[in-house]
């Protein structure tokens, strides 16, 4: 448990800049609250949460097998990544606060988002080979550090929701700058992704 703990310390800082700075989860959970709600949005919450998980445990399990491909497959993931990240910056931009009280984020929504999220691919695969793996290769040590990494991951996307929840009343009202502005920010990151690799 000291080992684990020690690793965590290690990778921590790191971990929650990452989750903390605007990125794909933390734009959608806002996004999400602020049109809907936390009661309607906990399933894109829940999809968010699960898809980072699964990820982190994907990155964990073959993160020494992925090694040799590692190049070829990180550029796939960045391209992929930034299309996807452009289309939901398109989506925000042309999207209108909910008349349909029916109407919620979906779990699948939050949950894709996660296998296109080169952001935590590239999280997880430096925090597995850098801290991870060098400290233990067992596979529950892999596993409890893919939870560790979701929970600090959690933390993240749920205070840009709780942003989300207590600035419904001005996002709505002034959801267009606003929806432009959370656009903007998507496609600087998937800019970001796209110059960071050339």
């Amino acid at each position: 448990m000291s080992v684990l703990l020690s690793v965590i310390a290690a990778y921590f800082p790191y971990a929650a800049v990452t989750a903390f700075t605007p990125g794909p989860n933390n734009i959608l959970a806002l996004h999400a609250v602020s049109q809907f709600g936390w009661r309607r949005s906990q399933k894109v919450i829940y999809g968010i949460a699960a898809g980072f998980l699964s990820v982190m445990l994907i990155c964990g399990f073959f993160c020494w097998g992925l090694s040799q491909f590692l190049p070829a497959i990180s550029t796939a993931l960045i391209y992929l990544g930034a299309l996807y990240i452009i289309w939901l910056a398109w989506h925000i931009a042309h999207s209108q606060p909910e008349a349909d009280e029916g109407r919620q984020a979906s779990f699948l929504q939050g949950f894709a988002l996660q296998f296109v999220n080169v952001k935590i691919y590239m999280l997880g695969i430096t925090i597995f080979t850098a801290y991870v793996l060098p400290s233990s290769s067992e596979p529950l040590f892999a596993a409890n550090n893919a939870l560790a990494l979701t929970l600090i991951g959690t933390a993240g996307f749920l205070t840009w929701g709780l942003a989300g929840s207590l600035l419904q009343k001005f996002i709505n009202r002034y959801y267009r700058p606003f929806n432009l502005l959370m656009a903007a920010i998507l496609l600087l990151c998937a800019l970001d992704l796209l110059l960071g690799h050339n």
